[in-house]
């Protein structure tokens, strides 16, 4: 892209952090051998960012390293390596397997209830996994978790010998060329980015801290420049040790069944896929304390994208920033939400408790007509249900109606089973 092209780049994107209220964001794109690299706000293009789940993707290609070397196999059942999940076949280590994790199909609940006993230690961790009510069997389905990345970098912990931390700066970041910095390091102080809650109707910023647990680092402790993002995704593009580049295109490959409704158009091992007119994209979202960002990877055109901000209006920058890209003729590989149409009456036995671990969502409504869903007491209210089982709401903050997700079961008897929503799914529990 010509000096002047980049120049006009760095103007729009300036100028979508100032709308949005984002106090500083980087974009980084590599495309037709070319990198980009523009920024907004007082920050320079090595800063890191806490990237959130983009983490994922960090720890899923550490586990593939490993699997390629022979200390780990797909489809063996975790309690062959995490004895605290039992090793019996009706266990969790005796259900599960890592291709179900990375594919965040095994069922697992998003994430565990807040307690100090399951942070205190990563063992404790394990075996209050052992009491988890899983929310669909496993290989049934998609439904996005955050435990199992946990058991994923425990997984790493127990055949590497070395910490979580250790291990995937020595085994994939140095080689890489990547130097990170973690949220939170046992022993370490951290340097990065802080991240924004910004009032969308005043557009005050005000900073938040991070909160993730260092027993749940493996799913979200990495903070990262856009370049950084740019060099990870051209490394899987190439299989640049130590990634294999038939791993690297085992991680893309969609898994059968594994429907991110959502979320993407489907999921790989640790890869989102994105549908494209050219051919799929892979990518992952990453939604830390105050900050998105995002990251696509175009394996047919050697082309990446990412995206790092400081405020939870990042996502809303990021929606505007796919189409300005796509106006200057960049392709960006995106998430499409499906349309709402025909609004249809809202059946009595939609009504009632749905959970995934310690969320609880709840469809109720004053009169059995007018429906409202609560997700662990956060209301949003007007919910209508759409053809094929779509629902929207009222999002409080906005007051715009948004696709709030979709009814889970057979539509020709009526039984309803669960709900997804934001790619989790939630059993059904009481009428």
């Amino acid at each position: 892209m010509p000096g002047k092209d980049t120049a006009q780049l760095s103007e729009m994107f300036a100028d979508l952090a100032r709308r949005h209220g984002v106090p500083a964001a980087q974009l980084s794109i590599h495309t037709d051998g070319r990198a980009i690299d523009v920024t907004a706000g007082e920050v320079d293009a090595d800063a890191k960012f806490p990237v959130g789940s983009i983490t994922k993707t960090f720890t899923a290609s550490l586990a593939m390293v490993l699997v390629a070397d022979g200390d780990l196999d797909l489809d063996d059942p975790v309690g062959t390596h995490l004895p605290e999940l039992g090793t019996d076949a009706d266990g969790l280590g005796g259900r599960l397997t890592l291709r179900q994790i990375l594919s965040h199909t095994s069922g697992l609940p998003s994430g565990l209830d807040e307690r100090s006993d399951a942070a205190s230690s990563p063992r404790q961790y394990l075996r209050d996994c052992r009491e988890l009510t899983l929310v669909q069997p496993p290989g049934s389905g998609f439904t996005y978790s955050n435990v199992g990345y946990v058991l994923i970098g425990r997984m790493v912990e127990e055949i590497t010998g070395m910490s979580w931390w250790d291990a995937v700066e020595a085994l994939l970041l140095k080689p890489l060329g990547v130097e990170p910095s973690f949220l939170v390091r046992p022993g370490a102080r951290a340097s990065f980015v802080p991240g924004h809650a910004v009032n969308e109707t005043t557009g005050r910023a005000i900073e938040v801290a991070q909160t993730i647990r260092a027993v749940e680092a493996s799913c979200g402790a990495l903070a990262l420049s856009a370049k950084d993002l740019v060099r990870f995704g051209l490394a899987h593009l190439a299989g640049a040790a130590p990634l294999d580049s038939q791993i690297c295109q085992d991680m893309r490959r969609p898994v059968a069944g594994a429907e991110a409704f959502g979320l993407a158009d489907g999921w790989g091992l640790g890869w989102a896929v994105f549908r494209d007119a050219d051919g799929d994209w892979a990518g992952h979202d990453g939604n830390a304390d105050g900050t998105s960002c995002r990251l696509r990877i175009d394996p047919a055109h050697d082309r990446v994208v990412a995206l790092t901000t400081n405020s939870n209006t990042g996502s809303a920058l990021w929606d505007e920033l796919v189409y300005e890209l796509r106006s200057r003729d960049i392709p960006v590989g995106d998430y499409a939400q499906p349309g709402l149409n025909e609004q249809i009456p809202l059946p009595g036995n939609m009504f009632g408790s749905y959970r995934n671990g310690d969320v609880e969502y709840v469809v109720d409504g004053p009169d059995g007509d007018t429906a409202s869903l609560a997700v662990n007491g956060e209301r949003y209210q007007d919910l209508v249900l759409h053809e094929g089982w779509l629902f929207s709401v009222v999002e409080p903050a906005s007051g715009r109606r948004i696709l709030g997700g979709r009814f889970l079961g057979d539509p020709s008897t009526g039984r309803v089973s669960g709900i997804q929503t934001g790619g989790r799914v939630a059993g059904r529990r009481k009428p």
